[in-house]
């Protein structure tokens, strides 16, 4: 029974991983090179409206109900219940709870919030927009890539154990 609750546990977690790397990909791809070729105070303005729609139950749940069963399945190959796959567990997991939900709320959050309290008109914006998209671009390149890494351990985990 515990052998097939971690097994659905790294199914979804394996998704949710992806979905997030996805969304952060979009970002990373598209999203911010489009918010930067518009004038400051239009891309600020677009991108405070953004940190504010993306608190929602559907991306909340798929971002941080993830790394919450991340750090379950962290703990289960902890306590040996993981089929001897526990070090990819342990690499997978901390590598979307550290590198992803922890970089979110390290370093992208405090930029987010440094935007929000800027007026997108101001001069004090338009400096601080030229700093956000840098740095917050690479901070989001950073947990794209550890969500996919992550996705991509937690199928290998999967893979290993259908085969075995």
């Amino acid at each position: 029974m515990v052998e097939r609750a971690m097994h659905a546990a790294t199914i979804a977690t394996a998704i949710g991983a992806g979905l997030t790397a996805g969304i952060f990909l979009a970002f990373s791809c598209f999203i911010m090179a489009a918010l930067g070729r518009i004038e400051p105070r239009s891309g600020i303005a677009a991108m405070q409206a953004i940190n504010v729609a993306v608190i929602n139950p559907l991306f909340m749940l798929v971002f941080m109900g993830t790394g919450v069963a991340a750090i379950g399945l962290a703990g289960g190959a902890l306590a040996g219940w993981s089929g001897g796959q526990g070090m990819l567990l342990l690499a997978a997991s901390g590598l979307y709870v550290i590198g992803c939900v922890g970089v979110t709320m390290a370093l992208n959050v405090p930029l987010n919030n440094a935007l929000a309290a800027v007026a997108a008109d101001s001069d004090a914006g338009a400096e601080l927009w030229t700093r956000y998209l840098r740095d917050w671009t690479f901070w989001n390149h950073v947990r794209t890539l550890a969500s996919l890494a992550a996705s991509i351990l937690f199928v290998v985990v999967l893979t290993r154990a259908s085969a075995a």
